[in-house]
């Protein structure tokens, strides 16, 4: 393969970690890209107010700061990949290699900043169904639903967004969402669809079938409850679990599924690195993930030009 389909890094991520990484990878003229499942997703990106970043002369939302992550990254010299979901790795030889559903990404090095907003299965039926209708990811598992009735859990952008995809391949898509109202305005694109049913104020109490999803049971906010027939589950309800599925146990983990690292990022595997809230670092702050994806960069140089220490970045 020529060298010229093989980036220098790939970042998994597109958080405040995987970001800062790709400035500071981008700036040692190292090829890289960020793999970004969604700009509007991640901890940050849902965050209402920051005014204690260092540099901010005004508070803003967490997507603007994010958005000016974003821009320095590009200017750098980074490419930027949005809507694109990893399903799997493989980590082990010289060349690695990052799968998504539409193409793959080889690279020398791997830095993995997917943040920890996963979850482990909380609603009654949602983990006996995980595979069987009940799913995580409507991009990777559309196709599968073409004609039929879905529901997506979730008021944020991003669980939106996801329901505006499945419109174009379910017959019925109802979004579901806990909230009175959206984290999105009524003109959003994806609201437009004729096949979708938006029901505010309203929970999933169970998700129901035999071999496979056949309906959900919901409670709407004055307490009422009833039954959907339905197809296909996509949760997007998120919590403070490591996002990591997508590893396959290709990596070291810890007992609370954090990627095990040392102080340098550095994996149980050369050249893959782990940084920001995929650590389950003590601390969980913007300034702390944009130091994380700092260091993973410079570990990564480091690793890609055989040094005895760490290039440093002054500007």
């Amino acid at each position: 393969m020529s060298d010229e389909n093989i980036y220098d890094v790939v970042i998994i991520g597109g958080g405040p970690a995987g970001l800062s990484a790709a400035q500071y990878a981008a700036r040692q003229k190292l090829k890289t890209i960020v793999v970004d499942k969604s700009s509007t997703a991640g901890a940050l990106a849902f965050t209402s107010k920051i005014e204690n970043y260092p540099g901010q002369s005004k508070p803003m939302t967490g997507k603007e700061l994010l958005d000016i992550f974003r821009v320095q990254a590009i200017e750098f010299g980074a490419e930027y990949k949005d809507d694109t979901q990893v399903v799997g790795v493989s980590l082990e030889g010289e060349v690695k290699e990052v799968f998504t559903m539409e193409e793959s990404f080889k690279a020398r090095a791997i830095i993995i900043a997917t943040g920890s907003m996963g979850r482990k299965p909380t609603i009654k039926g949602e983990g006996e169904f995980l595979g069987r209708g009940v799913s995580y990811c409507a991009i990777c598992d559309a196709n599968f639903f073409r004609g039929k009735t879905v529901c997506v859990l979730g008021d944020s952008e991003e669980a939106v967004k996801e329901a505006g995809l499945l419109c174009k391949f379910a017959a019925t898509v109802y979004l579901i969402a806990p909230a009175k109202e959206l984290k999105v305005g009524p003109d959003y694109p994806s609201l437009q669809h004729g096949n979708l049913k938006v029901m505010l104020g309203t929970k999933v109490a169970e998700i129901k079938g035999s071999d496979t999803v056949e309906g959900v049971s919901i409670v709407d906010a004055e307490g009422k409850e009833s039954e959907i027939k339905l197809d296909g589950v996509f949760v997007y309800i998120h919590g403070s679990k490591p996002i990591v599925d997508f590893l396959q146990g290709t990596l070291e983990l810890s007992e609370s599924e954090c990627i095990a690292s040392n102080r340098f990022l550095e994996t149980s595997i050369p050249g893959v690195y782990a940084a920001g809230d995929v650590t389950c670092t003590e601390v969980r702050q913007v300034i702390i993930a944009a130091a994380n994806g700092c260091t993973a960069a410079l570990s990564a140089e480091k690793f890609l030009h055989h040094r005895g220490r760490r290039k440093y970045d002054w500007g």
